[in-house]
């Protein structure tokens, strides 16, 4: 059975996904922000997963996740599900890190990035943009615009596997808040589905989806040059490049 490695798995999506990939049978990594946040997840590593833990807001201990998950041996399937709202660590964490992460963890086959309908409204200016979260300088809209971009660029660059996006909706997570109006019980749905389904739809790439099916995103995510910047943005900060 696939191995997938699940980040920000202690709520919210992540921990449904993490749940569910158990109940399917699969291997699970799970990871969590800091110890504190690990002593929450007891139900999940009682099961069987498999754990590591770093604040993906810091380049170092984002580095070091990837160490850990390397040292676990070949993941089959990376689900990009950690994220903040709004605040310095938004860059961060909603796109520095699934990138950083992408760069150094041995390369899976399957990569499964969250993003949101959000991203439509993010602006294409990669200008001035502070990665490292010491100043808030791009919005939540901002990252997701990025992060599906990432998601279409690594699918374009690494032919052999599959990259996709997922919007999950606006959930009732600690994130969406209790008012938010999708169906929680569907938010994990399609990443679990496209990190481990034999189904043709899901051994596809380069799609943005939601509940299962494919849609289109904001036209600039498939535009190849502003892929290519963002790919060099990214690797100029992170001294890591996507090879």
């Amino acid at each position: 059975m696939p191995r997938v490695f699940v980040t920000g798995s202690a709520d919210g999506l992540g921990r449904s996904a993490a749940h569910a990939l158990l109940d399917e049978g699969h291997e699970v990594v799970i990871h969590a922000r800091n110890l504190d946040r690990l002593a929450t997840m007891d139900d999940l590593l009682d099961r069987g997963a498999a754990v590591v833990v770093g604040d993906l807001s810091d380049l170092d201990e984002t580095r070091d996740v990837a160490d850990q998950v390397n040292r676990l041996g070949l993941i089959d399937a990376v689900i990009h599900n950690a994220g903040v709202y709004e605040g310095p660590q938004v860059l961060p964490v909603n796109v520095v890190a699934p990138y950083l992460l992408t760069a150094l963890i041995d390369r899976p086959k399957r990569l499964v990035y969250l993003s949101s309908s959000m991203h439509r409204s993010g602006r294409a200016n990669l200008t001035d943009i502070d990665w490292s979260g010491r100043h808030t300088t791009r919005s939540y809209s901002d990252s997701k615009l990025y992060v599906t971009t990432l998601a279409a660029a690594v699918a374009r660059v690494w032919t052999p596997v599959f990259s996709n996006a997922v919007d999950p909706g606006w959930v009732p997570t600690r994130m969406g808040g209790p008012g938010a109006p999708d169906d929680l019980r569907l938010g994990h749905v399609t990443q679990v589905w496209l990190a481990t389904s034999d189904d043709l739809d899901a051994r596809t790439s380069g799609g943005y989806w939601h509940h299962q099916r494919r849609s289109e995103p904001a036209p600039l995510v498939q535009d190849e040059r502003f892929q290519d910047q963002l790919l060099e943005e990214l690797a100029e900060y992170t001294a890591a490049r996507l090879v």
